[in-house]
């Protein structure tokens, strides 16, 4: 075998590596989308059980719904922490997705911080602030 043709193997079987890799990482994190490939956006029910400063209260709101301190926010959280628009809910062909709004804490889903819009399904826990929000149900708008 020529010295050219066993690196233009190796390179091949690195690229084929390196596109396998990506596909692991596609399959691992199904959920996630990027906010610009979201596309057109339907109304969708979505159903929160809000725990905040305030007490234990539901929520019941459609998308696009943001979620913050601010008194225009469809979600109203009561904390210092949380920024006056924090997140996002919007749906695309009956798919409920979250983004954060660039807020200065962050917005957590399930423990791990959003970095990009993810899919929320019931029993999900969002967490902005010291506030949780828990999604007790997704339901199309009629």
């Amino acid at each position: 075998m020529t010295p050219a043709l066993e690196v233009s193997l190796r390179i091949e079987s690195l690229v084929a590596t390196m596109l396998l890799f990506g596909v692991g990482i596609a399959a691992a994190n199904p959920r996630f989308r990027v906010a610009r490939d979201i596309g057109r956006l339907a109304p969708m029910r979505i159903q929160l059980d809000v725990v905040d400063r305030d007490g234990d209260h539901f929520v019941d709101v459609l998308t696009p719904a943001i979620v913050g301190r601010g008194a225009d926010a469809d979600v109203v959280v009561d904390d210092p922490d949380v920024s006056r628009h924090h997140a996002r809910f919007e749906a695309e062909n009956g798919v409920v997705y979250l983004s954060d709004l660039e807020s200065t804490n962050g917005t957590f889903l399930n423990g791990r911080r959003l970095r990009q819009a993810i899919e929320v399904r019931p029993g999900d826990r969002i967490d902005v602030g010291t506030a949780r929000l828990v999604v007790k149900d997704i339901a199309q708008w009629t």
